[in-house]
């Protein structure tokens, strides 16, 4: 795991400290910058790894960030930490493109799943290139939004949900509803035929 690269991006330098140290001891190679825009100052086509981006920040917030890096055709995973407060924007940047978001304050295995889940997000993007129209519903999903369906098709409620993954309720009510609105399921059964029929296909 040492040669994958997590690029850190907060204007506060002791998120950006500690969270550094918390990457190298699970083994990544972190980067740090204190703005999106230095950031995109030295981000080069065919860099690899994952972002991990404050959402709010002077002069380039995450959302932008995760537009920017569209526009510029640069395939890294976006994942977005925000306060509580800011949920609906948080929201937004998943709409923009964003992989996952995480509240502040998170536990560290918070961020590692995610991170593992976005890794394997971007290798599912490069297989789902020739994939077929039967797994389209599903590939559409973040690996947390996945995550989180196949929880809740498993007769999970919302609450327990958020327990298993170490997050709060609020965050797996809105995961639940891009999840809805992403595969076009009107109810829970809808997304339980989609996931039954994505696993046959397998």
């Amino acid at each position: 795991m040492r040669d994958v690269s997590v690029y850190v991006i907060d204007d506060a330098e002791e998120v950006r400290d500690s969270l550094a140290v918390l990457l190298a001891t699970a083994g990544y190679r972190a980067q740090t910058f204190a703005s999106a825009l230095d950031f995109l100052s030295v981000v080069r086509p065919g860099w690899h790894g994952c972002v991990v981006a404050d959402v709010r920040m002077p002069a380039m917030n995450g959302i932008e960030l995760v537009k920017e890096l569209k526009l510029r055709a640069l395939a890294l995973p976006v994942i977005i930490m925000t306060a509580h407060s800011d949920v609906p924007v948080a929201v937004a940047a998943l709409k923009a493109g964003a992989v996952d978001f995480i509240e502040k304050p998170f536990r560290d295995e918070v961020l590692l799943k995610s991170l593992r889940a976005a890794r394997s997000l971007a290798r599912d993007r490069q297989a789902d290139a020739d994939g077929s129209e039967a797994s389209s519903g599903l590939s559409v999903l973040s690996p947390r939004e996945r995550e989180v369906a196949l929880l809740l098709v498993s007769g999970l409620a919302n609450k327990v949900v958020a327990a298993r993954l170490g997050i709060s309720v609020r965050t797996v009510e809105v995961h639940r509803a891009n999840i809805m609105q992403k595969t076009a399921s009107r109810a829970l059964p809808d997304l339980v035929r989609l996931i039954g029929s994505h696993d046959t296909s397998e």
